[in-house]
């Protein structure tokens, strides 16, 4: 199984939280997953933890290599940029991760690399793997929360997605 690429200042075990969250669901392909998280939008309507979705660069809804969006979670108002954006391919994963951030000076600051991999298996499965690293005040807050929100949200969040591209519900 392919793995999250991890750029410098980022690596788990280093950062000030991380967390990981995987499923692996029959009867879906990352074709069917893809355009529900690559819509942006979209989230708020299989994830409760996600709002105010606005793109700054680019017209949304779907994100796209480079683009600059927002977004609250967690109570906080995350500016993003997407920094890899791979669409499904026969053979190769999907992959979407931004680098998240929240502005404050010193201890107020958060930074997270947010990751995504969407991944077809072989008997018609799909494994979701999403995972996050933080560094700053508000991600050892998070960290020393047990347990950890962000690890209860994330695998609701999977679950969702899974639910939405099962439901191939109309997006936008």
């Amino acid at each position: 199984m392919h793995a999250i690429r991890w750029p410098e200042g980022y690596l788990p075990g280093t950062t000030d939280n991380f967390v990981s969250n995987e499923i692996i669901v029959p009867d879906l392909t990352a074709a069917d997953a893809w355009p529900y998280l690559a819509t942006a939008t979209a989230w708020p309507t299989y994830y409760e933890n996600a709002a105010d979705i606005a793109f700054h660069d680019v017209p949304g809804p779907r994100l796209a290599d480079g683009a600059r969006f927002s977004f609250t979670t967690f109570g906080f108002a995350v500016e993003g940029q997407v920094v890899e954006f791979v669409p499904p391919v026969a053979g190769e994963p999907a992959r979407i991760a931004w680098r998240g951030w929240v502005e404050g000076e010193g201890e107020a600051r958060l930074d997270v690399h947010h990751a995504w991999l969407l991944e077809d298996l072989p008997g018609g499965r799909l494994r979701i793997l999403t995972q996050e690293t933080q560094n700053g005040g508000p991600a050892r807050d998070l960290a020393a929360t047990l347990p950890n929100p962000m690890l209860n949200a994330h695998q609701a969040w999977l679950h969702g997605l899974a639910r939405a591209a099962r439901s191939q519900a109309p997006l936008e």
